[in-house]
């Protein structure tokens, strides 16, 4: 079985995160090269990580998306107390910001399934689940990545949690972004995922619920989804 190394990062600049990841993906990629080499007994068992953390107020743009799905220019970033990044994950415009899980699975897919679709079911999944816990139907919607609620109560279909991810070698980096306790109206500097439907919006949990949601308790849900997911041990080893 595969052993996942779980951190939490707490609240996190986005560039520093951006980096760690990095050096975790490189890491996992060197050590997969490494072991390409040897003969199977002399092999180092591949060591993935789980990252969960928060970031001040950020936008970011994946390399598939619009720099127009952004609605402040650089002196309104700056006024409102924005940072914005231009990112290699897929995807187009998201927020990040504190109150939201923000999560970054750095997996070697080798070692469980080489279907990049099928890892962001699972991401997707995992939220599914979660959210069921607190008594809310996510789905996914054909066209879209991502978790939705379904629109009712005169209210639209509500996406809950953004995907993007990328991959070298089968190593993935990036992840989702989960609104627990989130500001959504820091959602209306930006076209969110260059989605531009009256029809469909942001929402949180909070939100859904009426109440603040303890991270932590968020958290550990997401850990215990995403273990039976993809049929990982977390080590105890924490670096």
């Amino acid at each position: 079985m595969q052993k996942v190394v779980y951190q939490d990062l707490g609240l996190i600049s986005y560039k520093e995160a951006w980096d760690y990841q990095e050096e975790r993906l490189r890491e996992l990629v060197d050590r997969k090269l490494k072991n390409r080499k040897l003969e199977p007994e002399d092999r180092e068992q591949q060591r993935h990580y789980l990252l969960f953390c928060e970031h001040p107020p950020v936008y970011t743009l994946g390399k598939s998306g619009s720099l127009d799905n952004l609605l402040l220019d650089e002196e309104g970033l700056k006024r409102e107390g924005f940072e914005f990044f231009k990112i290699n994950r897929g995807g187009d415009i998201t927020y990040h910001g504190p109150g939201q899980v923000v999560g970054y699975p750095i997996f070697d897919l080798d070692c469980f399934f080489t279907d990049v679709h099928r890892y962001v079911r699972f991401l997707e999944e995992a939220i599914i689940l979660t959210v069921a816990e607190y008594g809310l139907q996510g789905m996914r919607m054909e066209g879209f990545t991502g978790v939705w609620l379904e629109a009712g109560r005169q209210l639209p279909q509500r996406k809950i949690c953004a995907i993007g991810v990328h991959l070298s070698r089968w190593v993935t980096m990036h992840g989702f972004a989960f609104n627990v306790n989130t500001e959504l109206s820091h959602f209306d500097n930006i076209i969110p995922c260059g989605i531009d439907d009256k029809d469909k919006g942001v929402t949180s949990l909070a939100r859904e619920l009426g109440r603040e949601v303890p991270m932590d308790e968020v958290k550990g849900k997401l850990r215990r989804h995403f273990a039976s997911l993809f049929g990982f041990e977390f080590s105890r080893n924490i670096l």
